[in-house]
């Protein structure tokens, strides 16, 4: 991951556009997994703890709706947060969360498409 990648670019847009809805659990996840072996050594670390930052200064939520919809049940957070933040959107590459689109009238959108949004 770069800071001209997708993902990233989709990040910077939320900051400045959207609401950046994050739940202890889901920091906690994306922590862990920028922290694992494989892809720590791909990622900076002066960029995995920039990430780190911008997650942090989002809005924070504490999901009080359990939800069991997605195939990956570890995934359900993300579902959980996007109720709690009565949000419109999850950006996410992740395939079984795609797979949901549309979720509750929540759309779930790759990083690219979120990009092409105007606004």
């Amino acid at each position: 991951m770069d800071v001209d990648g997708t993902p990233y670019q989709a990040l910077r847009k939320a900051r400045a556009t959207d609401v950046l809805a994050m739940s202890q659990m889901v920091f906690d996840e994306l922590s862990d997994v920028l922290h694992r072996p494989r892809l720590a050594r791909l990622i900076d670390a002066a960029l995995r703890a920039d990430l780190l930052d911008q997650l942090l200064s989002g809005t924070w939520f504490e999901p009080t709706v359990v939800v069991t919809d997605c195939r990956d049940v570890v995934d359900n957070k993300y579902l959980e947060l996007a109720l709690a933040a009565q949000a419109g959107i999850i950006v996410s590459s992740d395939q079984d969360l795609r797979g949901l689109h549309p979720w509750r009238g929540v759309l779930i959108l790759r990083p690219a498409d979120y990009l092409s949004l105007s606004g």
